[in-house]
């Protein structure tokens, strides 16, 4: 038996807003969309340019305040080819929430406090 990991969801508490941070930050672009009839969800997956994976963004019509991330420990990590420009456009959007000189990495922060991890890519 085989298994693939195909996406990862994160709950948005503004889908606009959500879709437009990840591809800018991140260059991520939307593959799908499905809202429900009666209005009371909608679900966009976002990918790189390779599609491997995919980020689900849930909107939810009745979810009232944010979302509780408890310790927020958990994070989606992302390596780039340009880490300085990268870096240089996070700072410029005002998203960098921590960063780790040592171990060469930095977090970003979304519109709703989930941690995103960058790291340069390894040559």
């Amino acid at each position: 038996m085989k298994f693939k990991i195909v996406h990862a969801n994160i709950n948005v508490t503004d889908i606009n807003r959500s879709v437009a941070f990840y591809q800018k930050a991140l260059g991520l672009h939307e593959v799908r969309r499905k809202e429900a009839e009666d209005g009371s969800f909608i679900l966009v997956f976002l990918a790189d340019d390779t599609n491997t994976f995919q980020i689900e963004l849930t909107w939810l019509r009745d979810k009232e305040g944010p979302y509780d991330l408890g310790d927020n420990e958990s994070h989606i990590a992302f390596v780039t080819d340009d880490f300085d420009k990268a870096h240089a456009l996070h700072q410029e959007m005002g998203c960098i929430c921590y960063e780790n000189e040592a171990m060469g990495i930095y977090f970003i922060e979304d519109p709703d406090g989930y941690w995103l991890e960058i790291i340069p890519e390894k040559h």
